[in-house]
């Protein structure tokens, strides 16, 4: 039997760079919190609980003047601003290239646009994202959601429209529904902030599953970009199972 390892199968750079600076963190302190799953792979999450990692859910669940990981995905604005409040230290290891999304999504606002964050509505990342994207702002997940969206930019008042997206969002996807704004909208700005290293991945998995007799997608079950890969081999070839341990 012929086994092919995709050549970009593994963590990107800035999952590994969270998981790599929360190993760090726990060699200096030894009470350690950490806001959601760091990322989402149940074994790291693990192996990080059982050094002395405490995985919470709000805020209200860590005591005032700890010391707080932010995970990968990034965290609503209210987040920084309640911790602040409360003398908690914050670890910020969101991936540099969400952060950057969420100064540019501050930029937008200011420019005066009305904001079209594509993504997962309910993804940690896209419900920390649409914080910073201001009171005139929505989350489109499909092409059936841009049925509204003229009503709602018109009740903006605003003249200009720009679209950002989840970095680990379908690129076929995101095209799609760019596309059918496109069909309602004038005066659009598209800012593609797909993640490189997704890009490249789903086009190798595209690639690879048209090629093999089966194929494995190895990942959390709880996993954006996981889910995605097995929908484009799926599309691709039956025989396409997911494997988490």
């Amino acid at each position: 039997m012929k086994i092919s390892v995709g050549k970009l199968a593994g963590f990107c750079g800035g999952v590994t760079n969270s998981v790599n600076k929360s190993y760090k963190l726990l060699k200096e302190y030894d009470n350690l919190y950490c806001l959601g799953e760091l990322v989402h792979n149940q074994q790291v999450v693990d192996e990080l609980k059982s050094k002395g990692i405490k995985f919470v859910d709000s805020l209200d669940e860590v005591p005032e003047e700890s010391k707080v990981v932010i995970r990968a995905h990034g965290v609503s604005n209210q987040i920084y601003k309640e911790a602040k409040n409360r003398n908690i230290e914050l670890f910020d290891l969101t991936c540099p290239k969400v952060l950057a999304i969420h100064d540019l999504a501050k930029r937008l606002v200011d420019e005066g646009n009305y904001v079209v964050l594509v993504a997962q509505k309910d993804h940690p990342e896209a419900i920390g994202t649409i914080s910073f994207c201001g009171e005139y702002s929505t989350i489109v997940e499909s092409v059936e959601d841009v049925e509204n969206l003229r009503s709602l930019f018109d009740d903006s008042k605003l003249d200009k429209l720009a679209i950002i997206c989840q970095t680990t969002f379908s690129v076929k996807k995101f095209k799609d529904i760019c596309d059918e704004i496109s069909k309602v909208m004038d005066n659009v700005d598209v800012y593609d902030t797909i993640c490189n290293a997704t890009s490249m991945i789903q086009k190798e998995t595209e690639e690879l599953s048209s090629s093999v007799d089966a194929m494995i997608i190895i990942g959390g079950a709880n996993s954006s970009n996981t889910k995605k890969l097995y929908d484009i081999s799926k599309n691709n070839n039956d025989n396409t199972f997911i494997v988490q341990t």
